[in-house]
C-alpha cells in the first residue's frame, strides 16, 4: 500500500472519530462544571469547615501528576508538549498514559504507566492510587497534564489542579452557610468524594484529550495530503516536460533524415 493510500486511510478513520470525539468532549463541559461547583459547595460549606473537618493537603508532601497522551500515530506535535513537562516535573510523582510518554523514571517517581487501552481496562490501578493518596495525604497537589479540546480551532495544552479543590465562589451565586444532616463519618465521606471527584475529572480529560487527539490527526493527516498531491503534481508536470523534450527530440532526429 502507497504512502497516500495509508494517508487516506487515516484521514477516513480520523473522520469517522472526530465528530463523535467532538460531541463528547462537549457533552461533558457542563457535567464538569456541576461537578466542580457540586464538590466545591460540599467542601466549603461553613459548618464543615468551623467544624474542622475539611480535607486539608499536607504542605511538606509532594506533587502528583497525572499525563495523558496517545498511542496513535500523525501526533508527534500532540505529545511533545506532555513529554517537555514530564522532564521539567522532575521531582514530582508521575502517572503516565501513553505509550509515546516517555517515562523518565527519576528515582522511583513514576508510580505508575498505563497505555490508552490499560487506561481503561485497569482504570480500577488509577482508583487505588488515587484513593490511597486523598486517605494517606500523600500529596499535597494532584494534577492533570493534558491537551484540552475547547473546539475546531482552540486546542490548549494545559496543566489543571484537581487536588485541592480551590476556592472560587465568584462564578456561582450559592451560599455556603448551608447546614447538612449526615448519618456518616464526615471525613471518610469526604475523602471518598474527593477521591471520586478526581476519578471522574481524569475520565473526562481523557474523552477531551481523545476529541483533541483526533482533531489533530485530521488536520494534519489532511496537510499530508495536500502535500502529497502537490509532489504528484510536481513529478507529473517533470515528467510531462521530460516526454515534451524526448517527442520534440524525435521530430529533429526524424526530420535530419
Amino acid at each position: 500500500m502507497g504512502v497516500r493510500n495509508v494517508v487516506k486511510v487515516m484521514n477516513f478513520h480520523s473522520l469517522l472519530r472526530v465528530d463523535s470525539a467532538r460531541k463528547k468532549a462537549a457533552m461533558y463541559f457542563d457535567t464538569e462544571k456541576e461537578l466542580y461547583r457540586f464538590m466545591h459547595k460540599i467542601l466549603y460549606n461553613k459548618n464543615i469547615i468551623l467544624d474542622k473537618k475539611s480535607i486539608r493537603p499536607n504542605e511538606s508532601a509532594p506533587v502528583l501528576n497525572v499525563y495523558i497522551g496517545n498511542d496513535l500515530g500523525f501526533c508527534g506535535d500532540f505529545n511533545f508538549s506532555i513529554n517537555k513537562q514530564v522532564r521539567l516535573d522532575k521531582n514530582d510523582y508521575k502517572i503516565i498514559i501513553g505509550r509515546k510518554i516517555h517515562s523518565y523514571d527519576d528515582d522511583g517517581k513514576v508510580i505508575l504507566f498505563l497505555t490508552k487501552e490499560e487506561f481503561f481496562s485497569s482504570f480500577k490501578k488509577v482508583e487505588d492510587v488515587i484513593y490511597d493518596a486523598i486517605i494517606g495525604r500523600k500529596y499535597r497537589e494532584i494534577n492533570v497534564v493534558y491537551n484540552h479540546y475547547h473546539n475546531v480551532n482552540n486546542l490548549e495544552f494545559t496543566k489543571k489542579k484537581l487536588f485541592p479543590i480551590e476556592y472560587n465562589p465568584e462564578n456561582y451565586n450559592d451560599t455556603y452557610d448551608e447546614d447538612f444532616a449526615m448519618e456518616t463519618e464526615i471525613t471518610s465521606m469526604l475523602n471518598n468524594l474527593t477521591a471520586l471527584y478526581i476519578c471522574y475529572e481524569l475520565k473526562i480529560s481523557e474523552m477531551n484529550s481523545y476529541a483533541a487527539e483526533n482533531v489533530v490527526r485530521q488536520q494534519l493527516t489532511n496537510q499530508s495530503l495536500k502535500k502529497i498531491d502537490e509532489i504528484e503534481e510536481e513529478k507529473a508536470k517533470v515528467a510531462r516536460k521530460e516526454k515534451k523534450q524526448k517527442d520534440f527530440q524525435k521530430i529533429i532526429e526524424n526530420y535530419r533524415k
